[in-house]
């Protein structure tokens, strides 16, 4: 399982307004530029955040890019499910009665486990979370 480029440059688009979130509105090429990601990706990038309702844009002058919510209430599951769609570390567990073994199967328990486990966690970062660790000095333990 792996998130897709698409996500992880949409967690970078996200984390910069985090991190900026004082400042206000963010242009999308000072975003592009900062994190590292292609100036044409990120207009999709952000169409799709914003269709989903993480993030509110602005046309003109300006404009730019700001989070709809505050970082401390956006999650890193929402953000890689608003690009990727839901997660999941095997089709089945996400839907036991697709599994061609059936009750039989002895792997998917595990995997429905591990899947409520994974999503329970990406649920839990907040991106002022994820700021807040970037802030810590090395050597002292992450709370994340």
């Amino acid at each position: 399982m792996e998130i897709t480029r698409q996500a992880d440059y949409a967690i970078r688009a996200i984390l910069f307004l985090a991190e900026n979130e004082k400042k206000g509105r963010a242009p999308t090429n000072k975003i592009a530029e900062a994190k590292h990601i292609p100036p044409s990706f990120l207009a999709k990038i952000i169409s799709q955040l914003s269709v989903a309702g993480l993030v509110n844009t602005s046309r003109g002058a300006r404009g730019g890019v700001t989070l709809a919510r505050p970082s401390s209430e956006v999650t890193l599951l929402e953000v890689i499910e608003a690009i990727d769609g839901p997660m999941s570390i095997n089709e089945c567990a996400l839907d036991l009665s697709i599994c061609q073994f059936g009750k039989e199967c002895l792997v998917g328990p595990v995997w429905c486990r591990l899947q409520e486990e994974l999503v329970t966690r990406l649920r839990e970062i907040t991106f002022n979370q994820l700021v807040k660790e970037s802030t810590v000095p090395a050597g002292i333990p992450a709370s994340i």
